[in-house]
Order: C-alpha cells, then sequence, then structure tokens
C-alpha cells in the first residue's frame, strides 16, 4: 500500500484576492506587502526539509520564494481550479446575473462547474494523479484555495453544500494523509507559520 503524508499551503494575497476576483488559472502575482510580510516568516521546522512543490502560476512560486523555500519542483497537476469565461468576474455578481442557475450549479457539489472549466471533482482527480505518480512519501506544496477545499472536502468527508464544516486559515498549512488503498484523511488543519529567526 502507497501512503503520503503532505502539506498544502495556499499561496498569499494577489490584488484579484483583495477585490474579490476570481482567479483560476489567470496567472497574478502577489501584493508587494504580502510579499515582504512573508520575508519575517518560515515554514514549521517539521517542515523545512522535505521537498517542495509549486504550481506553474507565478503567486505560488512568489510565495515560496519569500518564504524562503529552497528547492521548489513545478507541479501542474496542484494547478488552481480552472474557473472558464469566469475569471477575473466576481461571484457576487455571477449570482445576481444567473440568478437560479447560478444556485443551481452551486447546489450540485463536486459536480458545481462554472462555465468552460472545472468541477471540484475533476480537480481532486488530479491530486490524486499526482499522488499515485510521484515518489515522495512526505511532501509540501504552495497550491491554491480550490485544490485544498477539494482535498479537505474529499478527507472529512463533505459535499462542497452549504458552509464548510471547519474553519480553515488560509495563512496555515494543510496536513493530509493518502494512501492508494483508504483515499484522503485529515492529519491536521491550520498549523500556522512561524517567525522567521537567522536559522530559519
Amino acid at each position: 500500500m502507497k501512503t503520503v503524508r503532505f502539506a498544502l499551503l495556499r499561496h498569499g494575497v494577489t490584488d484579484w484576492n483583495a477585490q474579490k476576483r476570481i482567479q483560476g488559472h489567470s496567472d497574478i502575482s502577489l501584493r508587494p506587502e504580502t510579499v515582504a510580510a512573508y520575508h519575517d516568516k518560515a515554514l514549521p521546522a517539521l517542515w523545512q526539509n522535505v521537498p517542495w512543490h509549486c504550481t506553474p502560476l507565478k503567486r505560488t512560486r512568489e510565495t515560496a520564494d519569500a518564504l524562503g523555500i529552497k528547492t521548489v519542483d513545478i507541479a501542474p497537476l496542484l494547478i488552481e481550479m480552472n474557473w472558464g469565461s469566469w475569471e477575473g468576474r466576481k461571484l457576487v455578481d455571477l449570482r445576481t446575473e444567473l440568478g437560479d442557475a447560478m444556485r443551481d450549479n452551486e447546489d450540485r457539489g463536486w459536480d458545481f462547474r462554472p462555465e468552460g472549466g472545472e468541477s471540484p471533482r475533476d480537480v481532486v482527480r488530479r491530486v490524486e494523479d499526482f499522488l499515485k505518480a510521484g515518489s515522495d512519501t512526505v511532501f509540501g506544496a504552495v497550491t491554491h484555495k480550490g485544490v485544498i477545499r477539494a482535498v479537505y472536502a474529499s478527507a472529512k468527508p463533505w459535499n462542497m453544500m452549504g458552509k464548510c464544516p471547519d474553519k480553515l486559515d488560509w495563512d496555515c498549512l494543510h496536513v493530509f494523509d493518502w494512501s492508494d488503498r483508504d483515499g484522503f484523511s485529515i492529519c491536521n488543519l491550520n498549523v500556522p507559520l512561524v517567525v522567521r529567526t537567522k536559522e530559519t
């Protein structure tokens, strides 16, 4: 049986995050103040000497660089959910514009799908493909909110409808286990970054 333990960290804040715009695969950089804030932080000791990955989008690599993560491999399968033609839009505007159709779509939970995009079910399948193909038994990844939510929902389990059962802090690491027999399980949520010292 193959087993993996991995920590997921969401990238830092971009202008689009601050504006509540959907990013998806759009390649938006971190805000300068976000980069500056990460220069004072570091990974928890347990996660400093394991392999790390980021996605092809620069906001994840910029987060890793600002945190001083030395070796980072690119993992395309961990990229954010594709939001298709809705990227750059705001959810509040889409809900107003699309009305009942949007509510019905969101009520599909795992099978919610933006126009021309992916569903959370598609995302978690990508993550499983990455885990099955990889050789690391312990690793970390700087990734995206949609990816973390999909993994969390699979581990909880949660049907992705209604309020999230746990409060996820997007400035923290979220640690999961996965095996090819039992799938995902939660190991530890909301593991904080630490204040950087000369040693870290």
